[in-house]
């Protein structure tokens, strides 16, 4: 590959990076978001992150964040890499999310958020379906970072910031990159306005 092939795609990716937050025009969204964070936070709730892949590794990151920075309690399920794995083994894929969300005992206090390329579908991450199935039970708020359509995340959750789809060959990597985006800029906001 040429150098100046690289550069091309360099200036694409980032040129559509640019287009993206050009297109996050419903930012209002964000704020709702941030507002049910506060209330979680007000209300002596927790937050549970929730993806899988890329996904899931953001979780993590996010964790740190509002746990460290907003003193917010939170978890991200795939962090228990044990009782994880011993749920899918043992009970299987679709419920290994909504099985530990149901042993932490979440409640209308608490929150889920979902990153999520997809948004979670009859056949593809049926884990994040069930949990937000299982947190409308539970009267527990559902806000979701995803892409694509939206899946199941956009049609159930409270608060849903959909990442929009310019590129279809780089639907994960910019769904990805956004949620670390949008979960940095709200930890950053609501530290700065000290809420």
């Amino acid at each position: 590959m040429h150098i100046k092939q690289i550069k091309r795609d360099i200036d694409t990716y980032l040129d559509e990076v640019a287009e993206i937050a050009t297109l996050l025009i419903d930012r209002e969204k964000i704020v709702e978001f941030a507002q049910e964070i506060v209330a979680v936070r007000n209300n002596g709730g927790r937050l549970f992150f929730i993806g899988v892949g890329g996904s899931a590794g953001n979780c993590s990151h996010a964790v740190n964040d509002f746990r460290k920075i907003l003193s917010i309690e939170s978890y991200a399920i795939t962090d228990n890499v044990s009782e994880l794995t011993a749920r899918i083994n043992d009970e299987g894929w679709d419920t290994c999310f909504s099985k530990w969300l149901e042993c932490s005992k979440i409640s209308g206090k608490d929150a889920i958020v979902v990153f999520s390329v997809g948004g979670g579908t009859e056949t593809t991450s049926r884990n994040i379906v069930k949990a937000i199935e299982y947190a409308k039970e539970q009267n527990t708020k559902v806000l979701s970072i995803v892409s694509r359509d939206g899946g199941h995340s956009l049609k159930h959750s409270d608060v849903c910031i959909l990442i929009p789809v310019i590129n279809k060959t780089r639907i994960t990597p910019h769904a990805e990159e956004w949620q670390g985006i949008i979960w940095h800029l709200i930890v950053n906001v609501l530290h700065e306005i000290s809420v």
